[in-house]
């Protein structure tokens, strides 16, 4: 059975991990975190997403911990209601749609659980070089032994260390946006009852919504911006730049920003898509965020990282493990996908994708051609 090494045990690859496991490969997951990331903002499974899940044997488990809002409130600079929505909310869209927004934390954690029983999972470390050969790439990591896989897999995000080591300057530079977000918790000291609030004066802006049965909350800043100085990436100046970013912003915007410097899961990044003319080389492929990162901006990262994996292993059990063979079908069948979702954030930068477009986007793959 040919060895698969996937990069990330985020969205794409502990579900990638399941289903290679599935399909009759011996992946192994390695991950530079201790253990699931905590934290992160709601996500969305939508449209063909769900038919992946559904097929995973965990759509029941995904609506249980799904988020129960009941709507959302537009506020001015001292708090005051501009508008509200009892139909949809900006994180999640309509409600009463057969979508499902929950927690990336508790989606992962259902995928790792699930992908445990099937591969490998390695904390706590991460891949430094990569050498291929003819039968194989020999990987040397940070602190494990190096080992020998048939097959490497980036799941590993926006700033893939896999698309770097593979790709070369080919894939080092992430199509900026112009927009960054910080997404940390904290105690609903607001007193939020399953109520979105959001809120913007500028450039800068926020979206605040409770939680874990309104015990905590998930606090979002953005503001626009070009790229940032690297040396921004250090988790204290990035700290720093947001709090002068949000700082002109009024009401309860001090107690928030109290909440950021002591938030134990404090993100922060730009917005930005990865566009690529390949997904592979050689025996290297890229999935999720790491290929083709379409940006929270479009809603649809966590769907197309769902997608992606689902699509990239069943190439691989058709084509019996011929990754050339395999990795061609995968590009084939989700570019046209990849496509109409990255769209949804670059044609309308200032704020969520039309009903129509998203309808036709999250719909625009079908798992059984």
């Amino acid at each position: 059975m040919k060895t698969v090494l996937v990069s990330g045990a985020g969205v794409a690859g502990c579900a990638l991990a399941y289903w290679l496991g599935r399909c009759g490969f011996v992946p192994t997951v390695v991950e530079r975190a201790p253990g699931v990331r905590p934290g992160g903002q709601a996500v969305d499974v939508r449209g063909v997403a769900l038919g992946v899940v559904e097929r995973m044997g965990l759509l029941g488990r995904v609506r249980e911990v799904a988020t129960r809002m009941r709507g959302m409130s537009v506020i001015d600079a001292n708090g005051e209601e501009l508008h509200r929505s009892t139909e949809a909310t900006f994180s999640g869209g309509r409600l009463d749609s057969g979508d499902v927004e929950l927690l990336r934390e508790d989606l992962v954690g259902v995928l790792e659980q699930l992908g445990a029983g099937r591969a490998e999972f390695v904390y706590g470390d991460r891949i430094v070089a990569l050498d291929e050969g003819e039968h194989g790439v020999h990987v040397a990591f940070e602190y494990g032994p190096a080992r020998t896989f048939d097959l490497v897999v980036g799941a590993d995000g926006l700033h893939s260390t896999v698309r770097t080591l593979a790709f070369g300057p080919e894939g080092t530079s992430p199509h900026h946006l112009g927009t960054h977000l910080a997404i940390f918790s904290a105690e609903n000291f607001l007193g939020l009852d399953n109520w979105q609030l959001w809120h913007r004066d500028g450039d800068a802006g926020y979206g605040i919504y409770p939680v874990r049965d309104n015990s905590e909350l998930r606090i979002t800043f953005g503001f626009a911006s070009g790229a940032l100085d690297p040396a921004t990436r250090d988790p204290q100046v990035l700290r720093q730049e947001v709090a002068d970013r949000m700082g002109a912003l009024r009401w309860e915007t001090p107690r928030l920003l109290n909440a950021l410097w002591t938030a134990p899961d404090f993100y922060a990044d730009a917005m930005a898509q990865v566009r690529l003319d390949r997904w592979s080389r050689g025996r290297a492929v890229l999935v999720g965020d790491a290929g083709y990162c379409a940006s929270p901006l479009s809603g649809q990262g966590t769907s197309l990282a769902l997608v992606g994996a689902y699509i990239l292993a069943d190439a691989l059990r058709r084509t019996g493990g011929d990754h050339r063979a395999a990795f061609a079908r995968y590009e084939a069948r989700m570019r046209p996908f990849v496509a109409l979702n990255q769209a949804l954030a670059t044609e309308n930068p200032g704020g969520a994708a039309g009903e129509e477009s998203l309808e036709r986007a999250k719909n625009a793959l079908t798992l059984d051609a």
